[in-house]
């Protein structure tokens, strides 16, 4: 699978989720994640938990540029999340955790994220999803517009993940 995406620091959550509601084509709600990043030799591997849903072992690779990059990701759902965490942590080690509240709404292939992060603040996150009928071009074009919306300016851009800037 491959998404093409961006982050970016919101200094204005308020506005941004007006902005949101204004190019959705769907709201999909709030939820409450905790990620488990663990050493990876290539990319990067995470165990992704959320409050009432099912868990999910991801693994994706990323260029650690600002502004819009391809990512190329496998998503495996996860019966036994605790026992998957008991076994990863023990094989390849913890690396940190992520905790974050991400409100979701949809633009067409878009996922738009507002994130609050704990320890970090809120951000932005855009993740076009590519397709048969969803080039890398035509991602990267649909997430140029979502950024003149939003007014997403240069210095407002993130290269890495949270977890990078948990350090």
């Amino acid at each position: 699978m491959r998404n093409i995406e961006l982050k970016a620091r919101l200094p204005d959550p308020a506005a941004a989720r007006e902005v949101a509601a204004a190019v959705a084509t769907r709201h999909l709600g709030t939820q409450h994640q905790i990620d488990t990043y663990f050493h990876s030799r290539q990319g990067r591997l995470k165990l992704r938990e959320i409050d009432g849903l099912s868990a999910q072992l991801v693994w994706y690779a990323r260029a650690d540029q600002q502004g819009p990059k391809a990512s190329d990701y496998v998503l495996v759902p996860v019966g036994n999340p605790k026992t998957l965490k008991a076994a990863l942590s023990a094989a390849l080690a913890v690396r940190a955790v992520v905790e974050k509240r991400r409100e979701i709404f949809l633009a067409d292939n878009v996922r738009i994220h507002l994130d609050e992060v704990v320890s970090l603040g809120s951000f932005l996150e855009f993740e076009a999803v590519l397709g048969p009928d969803v080039s890398d071009a035509h991602g990267q074009a649909q997430l140029d517009r979502l950024a003149k919306a939003f007014s997403i300016g240069p210095d407002d851009l993130i290269a890495g993940s949270y977890v990078d800037m948990l350090g």
